[in-house]
């Protein structure tokens, strides 16, 4: 399942954003302490690590603002969003230094925080009109927030990583495997590995290679 973010720990990430832009340098362990009236520096450092571990940071504890924000463009208009080639079987594959490239759109487009693209592949999205090299963007999700229909990235058991219509009745959730298979009865939804859902797709239709960074900004 995503790992999605904790209140504060989505508050921490964004101030520390912010802080980045506007000195060119991060805050702080005191000073993330003192924005949000946190007294221990240990706590702070823990809301750094747990960031750390859910990919958003990746930290030096031997200095005090050893922080690097991971696939956030600097560019207040534009977020970077990691490219993988292929779908990653857990959150902890989606670490950056394991994605292919780096995408810079309009943080409009960009979903929420912690989405990701991923080539697609073949005829396995060709129901929702993705064709082969196409760059499907994917953002974290929860069951609960799933409409019937809605395309996610999920792993069964025994099996890899793939795309499945999802849909609800009384016995559950059911994935149906794409581009075509045998659906899956799910009876505990929260048992379900979710990686995230198809959110968008982007494609250029002259064929032209998009332009890309291959680090995060």
């Amino acid at each position: 399942m995503a790992q999605t973010l904790t209140e504060i720990e989505r508050k921490i990430l964004d101030y520390m954003v912010q802080y980045l832009r506007t000195n060119t340098y991060q805050p702080s362990i005191r000073e993330i302490g003192e924005r949000f009236g946190i007294k221990s520096t240990k706590t702070v450092s823990e809301h750094l690590q747990a960031l750390a571990d859910k990919g958003f940071l990746e930290r030096d504890p031997s200095r005090s603002r050893g922080v690097k924000i991971l696939g956030v463009d600097l560019n207040a208009q534009t977020v970077s969003i990691p490219c993988y080639v292929e779908l990653p079987e857990e959150r902890a594959g989606l670490r950056s230094e394991r994605a292919e490239m780096f995408l810079s759109i309009d943080r409009r487009l960009a979903g929420a925080r912690g989405a990701y693209f991923v080539r697609a592949r073949g005829d396995e999205l060709v129901s929702i009109g993705a064709h082969e090299g196409d760059f499907v963007l994917i953002e974290p999700a929860i069951v609960d927030d799933l409409e019937d229909g809605a395309v996610v990235v999920a792993t069964l058991e025994d099996e890899g990583p793939g795309y499945f219509r999802f849909s609800r009745n009384g016995r559950g959730v059911f994935l149906r495997p794409l581009p075509e298979g045998e659906a899956t009865v799910v009876e505990d939804p929260e048992t379900i590995p979710l990686m995230g859902r198809v959110a968008a797709l982007f494609r250029r239709f002259d064929g032209t290679p998009a332009l890309v960074s291959t680090t995060a900004h």
